[in-house]
């Protein structure tokens, strides 16, 4: 059964982005193909491409729905961080954005993959990086660091993309990598010793 339930006249649109998403969550940026989108939605073909000009056009908005919910579960991890040091406080969230972060790779690998399938949706453009979005959730829990006198401003520069490669291939690893098969707690352990490794770097012991 498509998503017939969810198309109601005059809002197709949302309609083709819900079944895209879906669509994305099983098979990746491969499955985000307008036709069997439309086919899903219940409407013709044509009756899509009047809302996309293309498959890429389609692939960036649900990119920016995929953007849009890593960035959700990076704002819910640091939510939890409950200490009212402020030193202890920023560690903490630093550790919970980079846990976020693979977490929702393992648990969304279609849509994780589909996030960066499209330039439209990168952090990081020629004219600096974004301050919105999941890149924008990292650099104020950095910045946040640098208040609390953690982390020195010479420091700070250029952490963004560090802290960023890190997860990141971490993540692309266990799902696409040679550390795919590792076994759920060995990978935690691991983790844990990514993301202490990577305030050691940044900010020392």
């Amino acid at each position: 059964m498509g998503f017939v339930s969810t198309y109601h006249h005059g809002n197709l649109r949302p309609a083709l982005v819900e079944a895209a998403v879906e669509l994305a969550r099983v098979s990746g940026p491969d499955g985000v193909v307008l036709r069997e989108v439309a086919r899903q939605t219940g409407v013709s073909h044509n009756a899509a491409y009047r809302h996309f000009a293309d498959r890429e056009e389609l692939l960036s908005e649900v990119a920016s729905v995929a953007m849009d919910q890593l960035e959700q579960a990076m704002e819910q991890r640091i939510a939890t961080v409950t200490s009212k040091k402020p030193e202890l406080r920023a560690r903490r969230r630093l550790g919970e954005v980079g846990r976020a972060y693979v977490y929702f790779a393992l648990a969304e690998p279609g849509l994780f993959d589909v996030a960066f399938a499209t330039q439209e949706a990168h952090p990081v453009r020629a004219s600096g990086p974004d301050t919105t979005g999941p890149y924008g959730v990292l650099g104020r829990v950095l910045d946040e660091l640098v208040d609390a006198g953690v982390l020195t401003a010479a420091r700070r520069e250029g952490a963004d993309v560090v802290c960023w490669a890190a997860v990141h291939g971490f993540a692309m690893l266990h799902l696409h990598g040679p550390l795919r098969e590792m076994p759920a707690e060995m990978r935690e352990a691991t983790l844990v010793l990514l993301l202490a490794t990577i305030q050691r770097g940044l900010i020392g012991p």
